[in-house]
């Protein structure tokens, strides 16, 4: 069950200026598939879309990964994300994450960060919206404001951003232009 919160979780996602999240078992499925000379990841198309439409109404993108993969910076770079963070055990991913806001000049209550296992339980009780992906484990699911439908690299990121672009008046210009 997700944490109770005394703001409302359409004020948490008005609020939000900086979209965070986990990558494998997120932006994933959490499989890898690794053999010859390099390691495979699939990455759901709807997801990418929803980060593109993200970054072109004003928000700020990043991912934070313990676990580093050229994979994923393909990913990254492909998205023109703001932020791709692969930190290995050098600093935890609450550490990065400060880091990060400090640089930015953001708090954390400007936040919304997504992750689905218990490396990401830091970020997730800091965050102003946290989320956990439908098939996160109890633990982060026990520390979110918000457990999306779907489960991670199924479209979970999309489902996130749609809401925080719909609470933020930002959804409905895409729909017009699209519909054109």
């Amino acid at each position: 069950m997700a944490k109770q919160t005394k703001l409302s979780l359409k004020a948490r996602l008005s609020r939000i200026k900086l979209f965070l999240c986990d990558v494998d078992g997120v932006l994933t499925d959490g499989t890898v598939f690794i053999g010859a000379e390099r390691e495979l990841k699939q990455f759901n198309i709807r997801d990418g879309l929803g980060i593109v439409l993200a970054l072109r109404a004003g928000l700020k993108v990043g991912w934070v990964s313990a676990r580093p993969s050229l994979a994923t910076k393909l990913r990254a770079d492909e998205l023109k994300i703001d932020f791709l963070v692969q930190q290995g055990d050098n600093i935890s991913k609450t550490g990065a994450i400060e880091q990060l806001l400090a640089r930015e000049r953001l708090n954390w209550s400007e936040v919304c960060f997504v992750g689905d296992d218990i490396v990401d339980l830091g970020p997730l009780t800091r965050a102003g919206l946290a989320v956990a992906v439908g098939d996160a484990l109890p633990e982060p699911r026990a520390a979110a404001h918000l457990v999306t439908k779907a489960p991670g690299g199924r479209g979970a990121v999309r489902e996130v951003l749609e809401m925080i672009l719909q609470a933020q008046g930002k959804w409905q210009p895409f729909v017009k232009h699209y519909s054109a």
